[in-house]
């Protein structure tokens, strides 16, 4: 009997090293498809009636993308590439705030389309998004995420 306890305790504890004795790093997609998910669930679109539809996302390009479309077909759509992001802040509380996003130069693309005035193209140094349930973890985890794709070098 004692025999099995000792065997049966060697036994757990060599697969509980096998199982958490190794630590998973993230890896790029792991990144992307972190961030992507992070960006779209803190997306508040509430402050907006008119809003039909947003898409918020990293493409595996780099790209941070905006798109805005509206119940009457205007458009907004803003883009840059992560190797030009200056500087990311947090305006807000955990429930609701501001993602700001900010560049050196103009290298935000604005693009906005409505039917009577057509393209309205132009290029920003901010982009201030709304966004909502920013716990300090998803934030950190956020500011972790950029910081990895532009170590990278993009």
């Amino acid at each position: 009997m004692r025999v099995k306890t000792i065997i049966l305790t060697f036994v757990t504890i060599g697969v509980m090293t096998i199982l958490y004795g190794f630590k998973h790093s993230f890896d790029e997609q792991d990144w992307l498809t972190y961030t992507n998910r992070a960006l779209a669930q803190s997306y508040d679109a509430s402050g907006d009636s008119k809003l039909k539809k947003v898409e918020f996302f990293l493409t595996p390009e780099y790209f941070i993308r905006l798109r805005k479309t509206y119940a009457k077909g205007k458009q907004e759509y803003y883009s840059f590439n992560l190797n030009k992001l200056n500087d990311f802040d947090y305006l807000g509380s955990t429930t609701t705030g501001i993602l700001e996003f900010k560049t050196l130069a103009d290298d935000i693309i604005v693009q906005t389309y409505n039917s009577r005035n057509g393209d309205i193209d132009s290029m920003a140094t901010v982009l201030d998004i709304p966004v909502k349930n920013m716990e300090p973890e998803r934030l950190d985890s956020l500011h972790e995420a950029f910081n990895y794709f532009k170590a990278k070098g993009l």
